[in-house]
């Protein structure tokens, strides 16, 4: 089973985050956390890294819904969204998939949220 859907864009890195974000929010998704992994590492390590963001998005609804079926869910929450920089103009954005996540808690309720989530994070990739 994949862990992720993607797609590739021909835009440049911070046109292809801005779109993620609202791609996100058309969906009823927040970012809660926006972690620039190229600023981290430079910051952290001293290295050079490609343009790499990882966005934390929240759908309050699904998350409420799953932190009710399962109190240690948190762990993880938010769903992720990556948007890295392969080459100039050629940027790949990538969501988790909450199905393949969720699989590997066992409790059927989260089923449901799960599908309905990956489902919303399907169409925030397909309008990219």
């Amino acid at each position: 089973m994949n862990y992720y859907f993607n797609r590739t864009l021909g835009v440049p890195f911070d046109e292809a985050v801005e779109g993620a974000r609202a791609a996100l929010a058309q969906e009823g998704f927040g970012v809660l956390t926006e972690i620039d992994v190229k600023a981290t590492l430079k910051k952290k390590l001293g290295v050079d890294f490609r343009p790499y963001k990882i966005l934390g998005a929240c759908h309050p609804e699904s998350a409420h819904r799953a932190l009710e079926a399962e109190d240690k869910i948190g762990l993880m929450l938010p769903c992720n969204v990556v948007v890295q920089e392969h080459a100039p103009g050629e940027v790949e954005v990538s969501a988790i998939d909450p199905v393949a996540s969720m699989a590997a808690v066992d409790n059927p309720a989260l089923r449901d949220v799960a599908e309905g989530v990956r489902a919303k994070l399907k169409n925030v990739i397909e309008k990219l």
